[in-house]
C-alpha cells in the first residue's frame, strides 16, 4: 500500500479512537486527524496544512450545511415541526400502527429540513415514542423505528453528508450538482418506502391497533391550526423547479438571451437555507424572540450545534485536500485493478465498510472521511458517477441504525426507557442489511432512477 491509503487508515483510526474510545467531540476528532494527515507529508507538512485550509474554506456548501442547523432549531422552537407532525396525525392517526406511519413520515419531513439524525431521533422520537407507547407498541420496538428512522435526514438532499460528498475535490468535478440532487430525491423516495413497509410489518407482526380517538385532531381542524406550517416545504420545492428540468428550460426561455446564463447561476443549494430560514421565521416570529437581548440569547443556545459540525465541515474538506495531495485516489485506484475484484464484490464491499466505520461516527464525518475515497473505488470499477454518489449516501444513513455506536439509538431509547441492547437485532435486521442492499442495487441501476 501506498502513503496515501497508510494515512487514510491512520486517518480513520485517529477519527474513531479519539470520538469513540477517549469519548470527545468529532469536530475535535477531525482537527486531531487532518494534523495526523499533514504529518504523512513530511517536509510537505505546512503545504498541505495550507492547502486543506484553503480548499476548505472556498467551499460555498458549508455556508448551506452550517445554516440548516440553524434552521432546524428555529422550527423545532416554533413549534412547526410539531404542527406537521399533528396534521400527519389526523391524516393517518386511524390507521392501524398509525403512530409508527406518522413517525416515519414525520421523521422524512423533519430530515429533510435539519438532516441531523440526532436531532431528528430526538425531535420526532419526543413526540411520536410516547404516542406509538399509547397505541400498543412495544416500546422497544418504537425506539428501534425511530432510530432506523433517524437516517431519513441523510438520504433527503440536500443533507450535510451530500454536500460534503458534492463539494469534495475527488467528486465535484465529475458530476452534475443538480443530476445528483434530482436523482437523491428519488433514491430518498425508495428509502422512505421501505421504512413504511418495516413499519406495515411491525404492525402485523404484533397486531398493533389504531389509535385511541382522544389522541386525534380532526383534519380539518390540524389543518386549520397548522397549514401554515407546510409552506416551509416551498423553500425546498422552489429552487428546485425553477432551475431543474422543465422548469429550468421555462425560466430561461422567458428571460430571453440570457436566460440561460442566469439560471445556471442559481446555486440550489444555497437558496433553499436562506428561503427555508426566512419562511420559518415569517411563520413562527410569534413565538420568536423580540428583543436584541432575547435574541442574542436565542441564537447564542445554538452555538454548542455548530462546535461540533463546523469543525467538521471544515475539517473534511480539509483533510480531502490533504488526501488527494498525497495522491490517495491513484494508488486506490491501482490498488483496485491489481485485486481485479467484480464489480458486485468491490459495490459491497464498499458499503460494508461505511456502514462499519460510519456506525460510532456523524453521517457527516462518514462522508469526509469515506466519501471521496468511496466514490474513487466505485466509479473505477464502472458505477456511474451520480449512482455512485446515491450509493454511497444510503450507506451512510444507516449510521443512527448501526449498533452499538449509533447515537439515535441511544437518544431514541432514553426517550422509551428501554435497554438500547434491546434494539440492535431489529435495527440490524430491518435498517442496516436492507439498505447495505439498497445502496447495491442502486449502485447498479437496478430501480429507475434518473441520471
Amino acid at each position: 500500500m501506498g502513503i496515501s491509503v497508510w494515512a487514510l487508515i491512520v486517518y480513520l483510526a485517529v477519527i474513531v479512537v479519539w470520538a469513540v474510545l477517549l469519548k470527545r467531540g468529532i469536530g475535535e476528532a477531525m482537527i486531531i486527524g487532518f494534523i495526523a494527515l499533514c504529518g504523512f507529508g513530511g517536509p510537505r507538512f505546512f503545504e498541505l496544512f495550507a492547502t486543506g485550509l484553503g480548499e476548505a474554506f472556498a467551499q460555498p456548501v458549508v455556508f448551506a450545511a452550517l445554516s440548516f442547523t440553524f434552521i432546524g432549531f428555529v422550527l423545532t422552537q416554533t413549534g412547526i415541526i410539531e404542527q406537521q407532525v399533528a396534521i400527519l396525525n389526523s391524516m393517518l392517526g386511524r390507521l392501524r400502527g398509525g403512530a409508527g406511519y406518522v413517525s416515519t413520515i414525520a421523521s422524512a419531513g423533519f430530515g429533510a429540513l435539519t438532516h441531523s439524525a440526532s436531532a431528528n431521533a430526538a425531535t420526532i422520537g419526543s413526540v411520536t415514542i410516547p404516542w406509538m407507547a399509547r397505541s400498543n407498541w412495544k416500546k422497544d420496538t418504537a425506539a428501534a423505528v425511530v432510530a432506523g428512522n433517524s437516517g431519513n435526514g441523510t438520504v433527503i438532499p440536500p443533507s450535510a453528508a451530500f454536500l460534503i460528498i458534492i463539494g469534495l475535490a475527488t467528486v465535484s468535478p465529475n458530476i452534475d450538482q443538480d443530476t445528483t440532487l434530482v436523482a437523491m430525491f428519488a433514491v430518498a423516495g425508495y428509502c422512505i418506502l421501505w421504512r413504511l413497509l418495516v413499519v406495515f410489518y411491525f404492525v402485523r407482526r404484533y397486531r398493533i391497533a389504531r389509535v385511541a380517538g382522544e389522541d386525534l385532531l380532526p383534519l380539518r381542524r390540524s389543518l386549520r391550526a397548522g397549514w401554515l406550517s407546510l409552506v416551509v416545504y416551498v423553500g425546498i420545492a422552489a429552487p428546485v423547479v425553477i432551475t431543474v428540468g422543465v422548469g429550468g428550460e421555462l425560466l430561461a426561455s422567458w428571460l430571453g438571451s440570457l436566460g440561460e446564463d442566469a439560471v445556471s447561476a442559481i446555486n440550489i443549494l444555497l437558496w433553499i437555507p436562506v428561503l427555508l430560514g426566512l419562511i420559518a421565521i415569517v411563520i413562527g416570529h410569534k413565538k420568536l424572540p423580540k428583543t436584541f437581548s432575547d435574541w442574542y440569547s436565542f441564537i447564542a443556545s445554538t452555538g454548542p450545534r455548530y462546535k461540533d459540525i463546523g469543525a467538521t465541515l471544515v475539517f473534511s474538506f480539509a483533510g480531502s485536500a490533504v488526501l488527494l495531495g498525497l495522491g490517495l485516489n491513484e494508488q486506490l485506484q491501482t490498488a483496485l485493478n491489481s485485486l481485479e475484484a467484480p464489480a458486485v464484490v468491490t459495490v459491497f464491499l464498499v458499503v460494508l465498510i461505511i456502514a462499519v466505520v460510519g456506525g460510532p461516527l456523524s453521517a457527516t464525518a462518514t462522508a469526509a472521511t469515506l466519501g471521496g475515497v468511496a466514490f474513487t473505488v466505485l466509479t473505477a470499477a464502472g458505477i456511474d458517477p451520480t449512482l455512485a454518489v446515491c450509493a454511497v449516501l444510503v450507506a451512510i444513513s444507516t449510521e443512527g441504525a448501526s449498533p452499538p455506536g449509533g447515537p439515535s439509538i441511544f437518544i431514541a431509547a432514553g426517550i422509551a426507557e428501554v435497554n438500547p441492547a434491546k434494539t440492535f437485532a431489529p435495527l440490524v435486521i430491518w435498517y442496516v442489511v436492507p439498505f447495505l442492499v439498497i445502496a447495491v442495487v442502486v449502485a447498479f441501476g437496478l430501480i429507475p432512477i434518473p441520471h
